[in-house]
């Protein structure tokens, strides 16, 4: 069944309500490869409750908000899951979010664009508590052979390369158990845990989470470019260009944009093959 654009972004918004605390913090923390060293100060801002802060890509993972199977159950869209695709993410922050809460997610489809070959479907989310708007979400969805359905092609704007070295080079090993422990957040896909399926989806083994590489390479900058600060961060937008697997090594490179302070433009990569590319056009966008 072709896929209807028009009657998926006019269905009406669904609201969820979602709830986390120190536990689910900590879990995710740790997920995206926090506390080495263990007993490393600026670690325990991560894995320590009484000194806790949540770095901002936790919104990717609280109460599922951002679960792709069931955000794909909106009248106009039926796809198959086997043919979808994380393409891209960003994650826009009003105010800090807190190590506890309970807030309310308003989700919705914003944008199907035909690309010919494939649909791109944007889903959109937006998180508030009783104080007030907390963040907003946007994840592209790449559907293999859902296009050619008429619609609106939309834009294929790429980040123009960084111009000279990076100002800031780091490096992230994976562990081996990365994607095992990362699954416990609730992204349960067994691409990333079980050798039979990741080899009849093509890969020789599992295959790291993008969202755990898109928050470790956020995690990167928070500590080397911002002081460690989760605060300052107010944006953070990613589009994955690749993938990663556990064991191997990430290469962070970060630029500081000028005439814009506030910006700094990222890549990832995978130092083990040759530094092949994992995420893209990315942006950490911060006070």
């Amino acid at each position: 069944m072709p896929i209807d654009a028009a009657q998926a972004v006019a269905a009406e918004p669904r609201s969820t309500t979602l709830t986390w605390n120190h536990k689910d913090v900590l879990l995710y923390h740790l997920g995206i490869g926090a506390g080495t060293p263990a007993t490393d100060p600026a670690e325990l801002r991560y894995t320590l409750e009484s000194r806790l802060q949540v770095l901002p890509s936790f919104a990717t993972v609280v109460g599922g908000s951002l679960t792709l199977a069931g955000g794909l159950s909106v009248p106009g869209i039926d796809v198959d899951l086997a043919a979808v695709l994380h393409g891209g993410q960003t994650v826009a922050l009003q105010r800090p979010i807190p190590v506890r809460g309970s807030a309310t997610a308003t989700s919705r489809v914003s944008a199907v664009h035909d690309k010919g070959k494939a649909a791109v479907i944007v889903m959109r989310s937006d998180v508030a508590d009783a104080e007030g708007p907390l963040w907003s979400a946007e994840s592209e969805i790449y559907v293999k052979g859902a296009g050619g359905f008429g619609g609106e092609r939309g834009t294929a704007a790429r980040l123009d390369a960084p111009h000279g070295p990076p100002h800031l080079t780091v490096e992230r090993r994976i562990r081996e158990d990365q994607a095992l422990l990362y699954r416990l957040s609730g992204d349960w896909n067994p691409l990333h845990a079980d050798p039979a399926f990741a080899a009849k989806a093509g890969f020789d083994r599992p295959i790291l989470h993008g969202l755990c590489s898109y928050g470790i390479a956020l995690k990167a900058v928070v500590d080397t470019a911002l002081d460690g600060d989760v605060a300052r961060v107010r944006s953070y937008s990613t589009r994955f260009t690749g993938i990663a697997l556990p064991g191997e090594t990430l290469r962070v490179r970060m630029w500081r944009e000028s005439p814009a302070p506030g910006r700094i433009q990222v890549t990832v990569t995978a130092v083990d093959r040759a530094d092949a590319p994992v995420l893209g056009d990315t942006v950490v966008t911060h006070d």
